[in-house]
């Protein structure tokens, strides 16, 4: 990777991922085509494990919302999809896992969930600079998280 922002931030954006209390197991490769949806879509296993270790978990939802979303589209928004993930997340950690404090993973991984963007949008750009995952609403919301975190 040529010398660029991305690339000076990418030690610090690791230390601040890593440093995060709220670790856990991640796919490392969870894209749409890593999925396996029942005929009801309520129903989902993961496969194509390519990578399984610590890490926050929010690097995975990153990666799969840039594999499903329309960047052609001209009002395209995470939003709705960033809600419902830490509304379901925060049920699921309740229920699940009721000695964590729910609402403060959600917490901390949703301040997080840019800079996972970041960390994804500069593995792009090293590995394949061209690719359709880096474009005007990917560089959009990963400057917004290096501007967030000051780097």
């Amino acid at each position: 990777m040529m010398a660029s922002r991305y690339k000076s931030a990418a030690e610090r954006i690791d230390d601040i991922l890593n440093d995060c209390p709220y670790q856990t197991l991640v796919h490392g490769d969870a894209k749409l085509a890593n999925f396996c949806f029942d005929e009801t879509g309520t129903q989902v296993s993961a496969v194509d494990f390519q990578y399984v270790g610590g890490g926050v978990g929010v690097k995975d939802v990153a990666l799969f919302l840039c594999t499903v979303l329309d960047f052609d589209e001209p009002q395209l928004s995470i939003d709705t999809y960033v809600e419902t993930y830490f509304e379901t997340l925060e049920v699921a950690l309740a229920r699940y896992q009721p000695n964590v404090d729910a609402s403060d993973v959600c917490h901390e991984w949703r301040k997080l969930l840019g800079l996972a963007w970041a960390d994804y949008q500069r593995f792009l750009l090293g590995w394949s600079p061209v690719h359709v995952r880096v474009n005007a609403f990917t560089n959009k919301l990963t400057l917004e998280a290096l501007d967030d975190f000051r780097l």
